[in-house]
């Protein structure tokens, strides 16, 4: 889709942020809603699906879905896959547990197996992530995780990621830094 502004044409794209924290308040939705108001900011078709609240079971490796491009298990997962089936670039955010990601977020990309062969349009990925440590490479398994499941879609490629250490408790983001590294690369889309 194109978007005139301040009479310069630009292309805007469909943005999926997906929040995988099931606490209230998380530090890893805090990321995702900095990344949404970043690309809303820049033009962008923004929309995000919390888990919180979705039922998403785990995958039963029957490999159906190959051959009717949707899960036979009915529940929330298949209508997060269409939402990312049609969007330009989808963003990941998730606390990090034992240094890798949420296993609900985990859950989820092993369900989205029905999108292997299908006509996937997303070609970005970004990976958002907080976790109580603070060292530098706390999140490493967890993007190697998520690059592994990116490797699968060879019109995809992880764009970036973002890391917040040293918050554990739900808000105590408020004025980390990552926030703002949130906001300026869901800005940076282009």
């Amino acid at each position: 889709m194109w978007k005139i502004i301040n009479e310069v044409i630009i292309m805007t794209k469909k943005v999926l942020v997906v929040s995988t924290s099931l606490r209230k308040n998380s530090n890893s939705e805090a990321l995702a809603d900095a990344f949404i108001r970043g690309a809303a900011a820049s033009g962008h078709q923004v929309e995000k699906v919390s888990l919180a609240d979705k039922q998403i079971s785990f995958c039963r490796e029957c490999m159906v879905c190959q051959t009717l491009g949707r899960c036979v298990i009915d529940d929330d997962a298949n209508a997060i896959a269409r939402q990312m089936l049609r969007s330009d670039v989808v963003v990941f955010a998730t606390p990090i547990y034992y240094y890798e990601m949420s296993g609900q977020m985990k859950t989820l990309l092993d369900r989205l197996n029905c999108l292997y062969d299908s006509d996937y349009t997303f070609t970005e990925a970004y990976f958002l992530s907080a976790a109580a440590e603070d060292a530098e490479d706390v999140d490493e398994r967890a993007v190697h995780g998520f690059e592994g499941w990116i490797a699968c879609y060879e019109r995809c490629h992880l764009a970036g990621t973002v890391f917040a250490g040293g918050v554990d408790a739900p808000g105590e983001i408020r004025g980390h830094q990552a926030l703002r590294a949130a906001f300026d690369m869901g800005a940076a889309i282009c």
